[in-house]
């Protein structure tokens, strides 16, 4: 009876394995909306990655995929069962790390959710050190803006994300840099000649916006400005801001590292008066404590931001 119960457990553990395979093989293709590029991106071959969810969607029943113009996407059914695979891979991750965790072995995947801009200049930094000191760690950056970032982390999405204290509320969050919030306009611009500029005087212009989500600092101190600003265009992407300010068809406030990671040829930035600043730093869930997220934490740290 013992043997019995054994070998019925060893088949379900290898069963689950096999199956959440597949599921993570059904995620990346919903991330890429192509077989052709989740093969790529997981050195499959694209004939597999399309068995593989062929077979899925016989085991569930459902069509998960419809082909459009060069890939595919969600069909609703699909879409429906999306929360539900996600949560299986996020089980498996963990279930994982755990094991790793309790070895005290710096392995497995590093999930980290982070916005464009230390995306640009602290991420290839970070995935050089683990390749050098911790090869069997895999780095996955997800870019995206804070209120993604905070609803991965606490959906168990990535294990780690960089985000503004102002965002950080009930996660455990450590911070590793003060990012000064600066006026920006393009050159030649009358506010180009002062030292500092108020925000009175920057809202005398048509102002361009980051869009909800990755704007909450600047949206918390314009809640404090007296003077509204006229709110000519908003964007997700820095670069698009950047080039119409650039254009001469507004100005924009924005931070230090942002300029410094884009370079923002054709504009000028001074500093705010009364000066203001974001606090950046690497966010977890309250249930979070792997050694490879400590191991991420613990190199940021010791950078001189």
């Amino acid at each position: 009876m013992i043997l019995l119960r054994y070998i019925n457990f060893t088949y379900g553990v290898f069963f689950m394995r096999e199956q959440k395979d597949r599921y993570e093989i059904f995620l990346k293709v919903c991330e890429t909306g192509s077989f052709s590029k989740a093969a790529e991106a997981l050195n499959y071959t694209q004939s597999g990655i399309s068995q593989m969810m062929a077979g899925l969607e016989e085991e569930l029943g459902v069509q998960l995929f419809a082909r459009i113009n060069r890939g595919v996407t969600l069909t609703d059914n699909g879409t429906r069962l999306l929360p539900y695979v996600r949560e299986l891979a996020n089980q498996k991750a963990r279930l994982r790390q755990a094991a790793f965790n309790i070895n005290h072995k710096v392995e497995g995947k590093l999930r980290v959710g982070s916005i464009s801009s230390i995306t640009t200049l602290w991420m290839p930094g970070v995935i050089h050190y683990f390749r050098k000191n911790y090869p069997k760690v895999e780095v996955e950056i997800l870019d995206g803006n804070y209120d993604e970032i905070r609803d991965w982390i606490v959906h168990g999405q990535v294990d780690c994300g960089i985000l503004s204290s102002i965002v950080a509320k009930d996660l455990k969050f450590y911070p590793l840099r003060d990012d000064p919030l600066c006026a920006v306009f393009p050159q030649g611009h009358p506010l180009a000649e002062q030292q500092t500029v108020g925000l009175p005087e920057l809202f005398r212009y048509p102002l361009i916006i980051e869009t909800p989500g990755c704007d909450n600092d600047i949206q918390h101190l314009l809640q404090k400005c007296p003077v509204e600003p006229d709110i000519a265009y908003s964007f997700r992407d820095d670069t698009l801001i950047m080039a119409f300010v650039r254009s001469g068809l507004g100005v924009t406030i924005s931070q230090e590292l942002v300029i410094q990671a884009f370079g923002c040829p054709g504009v000028v930035s001074r500093p705010l008066e009364p000066a203001c600043c974001r606090t950046l730093g690497l966010a977890f869930s309250r249930t979070t404590n792997s050694v490879v997220s400590r191991t991420l934490l613990e190199y940021l740290q010791q950078q001189d931001r």
